[in-house]
């Protein structure tokens, strides 16, 4: 029962991160939920949480994707998606909490840092970050970063951003899915996923208002952040 209370909080606040800040579940949850799950069951489950909530984000905002840019992203992390779900199944359990919040890390502090790089622009820096974003979703359920980074040298502000990172969102996560297979969860576990969510929409609608953008995507990294260090020290703890 207090293993299902914790995997709806985890699953609650990164859904209220992602309505709140339209980016970040996976940020902010799969730290967590390998710590509670274990690598390979956390990060399937953050696949199919943050599809569906990019699902429903897409449905108001469809019209706003930009095809032309998102053909090479999405058509490149198709192609990475399998060496990165390889990758899940190969390592053992520690050196996969160690890659996973290794990735996380290093992830947080590149877009913290608004890296700005020469290679990510255009259709060669699509193709690149499109590519690290499919291995990184389905080795460690965290495909966004390289998104962001594209977009940041791209130039799109965050209204641009939004949709057209939850239509990623969509691809990458229904192919990590076919990839890794969907999580083998007992039915209160579902449950507690399905309402965690739900409210999860709830909380962060209402808030979209009234947190400052800025304030709101400190938080969302700050939390990243703590929980990519802690699967690290796990990690290294069970090698």
């Amino acid at each position: 029962m207090a293993t299902d209370i914790l995997l709806g909080g985890i699953v609650l606040l990164g859904s209220s991160v992602q309505w709140l800040t339209g980016m970040g579940f996976a940020l902010v949850a799969v730290p967590s939920l390998v710590l509670l799950l274990g690598p390979a069951q956390g990060v399937v489950l953050a696949n199919c949480a943050a599809g569906a909530i990019s699902v429903v984000g897409l449905a108001g905002g469809w019209r706003q994707v930009r095809a032309r840019a998102m053909v090479p992203l999405c058509a490149a992390a198709v192609c990475t998606v399998p060496a990165g779900a390889w990758m899940t199944r190969q390592l053992p359990p520690p050196v996969l909490l160690l890659v996973m919040g290794g990735l996380v890390t290093a992830a947080v502090l590149l877009v913290m840092r608004g890296a700005r790089v020469p290679a990510l622009r255009g259709t060669k820096g699509a193709v690149a970050a499109g590519a690290a974003g499919g291995f990184m979703n389905a080795a460690a359920g965290v495909g966004g970063p390289p998104i962001s980074l594209y977009a940041v040298n791209a130039g799109w502000t965050v209204r641009e951003f939004v949709p057209n990172a939850q239509f990623y969102g969509v691809v990458v996560n229904a192919f990590s899915v076919a990839a890794n297979g969907v999580p083998s969860l007992r039915t209160p576990q579902w449950v507690a996923v399905v309402a965690a969510m739900v409210v999860g929409g709830v909380i962060g609608r209402g808030l979209a208002g009234r947190i400052p953008e800025p304030r709101a995507r400190v938080l969302v990294l700050s939390l990243a952040l703590a929980g990519g260090v802690t699967a690290v020290g796990k990690g290294v703890w069970g090698l």
